[in-house]
């Protein structure tokens, strides 16, 4: 077994107490809550009691229009990186507080010991999985539970299949979509969770945070709200075959407007999750 490399992981949230709760359980246990860098998104913030063990902040809020607020957080995340990389970290994984990235549970291996044994350069990508409610048949999320106990059904989305996890100080492009001047590599077995638009009634939530729709937000998750209908109406295939298959288009297929992403052909597949990854997250 190789010697496990230190780890951290960081994020910057705003009104997400939600999703970061689940952030800190998860990848406390996967690489130890002193590894875990959280950075609150404005002056009016609370620490919440469960980030207790973490490196937690509060921030000036980092603008306010969507577009300008969203470059300016990752420019800061990417400038945190980059210290933690001084600090002796090996690696350093950004992801928003929504997002969970694992490993297939078939290795039967920890988050840590699975990246430790990776050879990287600048940057691997988890396959991106985006989840949605299964309307009819999935009730609202709950933290009682695990998550993966109660969503079943994700589409394969490029948009999630991100350089989220870096061995070297660089520049994230916004939402931690890319990283500027370098390629991407999709790794095998590793997957990137998003949760973030998994359920009916955050969505209406978010959707009436007066702050949210005077950010712009409103198109943005009306947008990706669509996930809900696809996963409800769509037949779902086979996840083991078709994210196999995922991998190798999203390696050879790129945008012509950002040939640094990951481009699927405008697929629309929804894969249901095998039961091997009840319990994991």
């Amino acid at each position: 077994m190789s010697t496990l490399k230190h780890i951290a992981a960081l994020t910057m949230v705003r009104n997400d107490d939600f999703f970061l709760r689940k952030w800190v359980e998860y990848y406390g246990q996967e690489l130890g809550k002193e590894n875990l860098y959280i950075y609150y998104d404005g002056e009016d913030q609370t620490i919440g009691d469960f980030c207790q063990g973490t490196n937690a902040f509060i921030h000036p809020k980092i603008g306010w229009e969507v577009v300008a607020a969203e470059k300016g957080r990752l420019k800061f995340l990417s400038e945190k990186a980059a210290e933690l990389f001084t600090k002796g970290y090996d690696i350093v994984i950004g992801v928003d507080a929504d997002e969970y990235i694992v490993v297939d549970p078939m290795l039967n291996i920890g988050l840590s010991e699975y990246l430790s044994s990776q050879e990287i350069d600048v940057s691997l990508s988890p396959l991106g999985l985006d989840f949605g409610q299964k309307l009819g048949e999935e009730e609202i999320l709950s933290q009682e539970q695990t998550f993966l106990s109660q969503r079943h059904y994700a589409q394969i989305g490029t948009r999630y299949t991100k350089p989220s996890i870096i061995a070297q100080p660089c520049r994230w492009g916004s939402g931690f979509h890319r990283i500027k001047g370098h390629n991407f590599h999709i790794a095998k077995d590793l997957y990137l969770l998003h949760f973030g638009y998994a359920d009916k009634k955050i969505l209406e939530e978010r959707l009436g945070d007066k702050e949210r729709v005077t950010q712009g937000r409103a198109n943005h998750i009306y947008k990706r709200s669509r996930t809900i209908r696809f996963v409800t109406e769509k037949k779902a295939r086979n996840f083991d075959r078709w994210t196999r298959r995922a991998r190798t288009i999203q390696t050879w297929c790129r945008p012509p407007y950002a040939l640094n992403k990951p481009a699927m052909f405008e697929l629309r597949i929804i894969v249901k999750m095998p039961e091997r990854f009840r319990d994991i997250l």
